[in-house]
């Protein structure tokens, strides 16, 4: 029953850094609670006091599951706190940059992304996606869309600071009419388009597709997102990106 007293207390107290700290040793040290706490922590704590928590282990060499990592991203974007969401997420990863995108290649083996990586969208109604990783170390997003569906189908949170970007990318197997083929979608947090980029069928250009946003004063944090349209053919939409970048012109 010791969890039942101790977790609830105690993950109420790592507000207080001397108390985080002294924590963060007894876990290091191989308290017999601490994966469990870890997990309680990040659903229960302030998403703040919880990522410093998490932070402060990865620092000093402890693994952490991607469901814990996540949960404590997802919370602290839910409540407008993407500043201190990226200060985290970048902490895990030095070599993000606030200026550009992630993964461009799809080659990430993330078990429960969180909201800065590449997130497929399925839908019960039939929307199908996922992120397949090839023999290479690079994947694709394959995703198939019912000729009724419509809507996002991939996203990815970003912290672009105002001023020109280019999106560039390509596509295998896409094949519609014009207003029915997927388009990149850049809103910021107030749910506001910056602009659109249109992909073309597969078959144009090689699959190439590329196009530019402008991300004004004000815009501090944005989604990019790829959108599916309906369509009137019998089997729906269906496709693949092997790859999408997004950073400064």
């Amino acid at each position: 029953t010791a969890p039942q007293i101790l977790f609830p207390v105690l993950s109420s107290a790592i507000s207080d850094a001397r108390i985080r700290n002294a924590l963060l040793n007894k876990i290091i040290a191989g308290a017999p609670w601490g994966v469990n706490f870890i997990d309680y922590a990040s659903i229960n704590s302030d998403p703040i006091a919880a990522a410093d928590l998490l932070e402060g282990l990865t620092r000093r060499g402890v693994t952490l599951e991607d469901e814990a990592r996540a949960r404590v991203l997802v919370r602290l974007t839910t409540i407008g706190k993407t500043t201190a969401a990226w200060r985290y997420y970048s902490a895990m990863n030095p070599r993000a940059d606030p200026r550009r995108s992630r993964d461009a290649r799809f080659s990430t083996n993330l078990e429960i992304p969180s909201p800065f990586d590449w997130t497929p969208i399925n839908d019960p109604m039939g929307i199908s996606s996922s992120i397949q990783r090839g023999s290479d170390g690079a994947g694709v997003f394959d995703f198939h869309v019912p000729a009724t569906g419509n809507g996002p189908i991939l996203r990815q949170l970003q912290v672009l600071p105002p001023g020109s970007y280019r999106l560039i990318g390509r596509s295998n197997g896409i094949d519609q009419a014009a207003d029915a083929r997927p388009y990149w979608s850049l809103s910021c947090s107030d749910g506001k388009e910056i602009g659109r980029v249109e992909v073309p069928n597969s078959k144009q250009n090689g699959g190439v597709f590329s196009g530019r946003f402008v991300v004004p004063s004000g815009c501090t944090a944005q989604t990019l997102a790829l959108i599916a349209r309906a369509s009137d053919a019998v089997g729906g939409v269906s496709g693949q990106i092997d790859r999408a970048e997004l950073g400064p012109e």
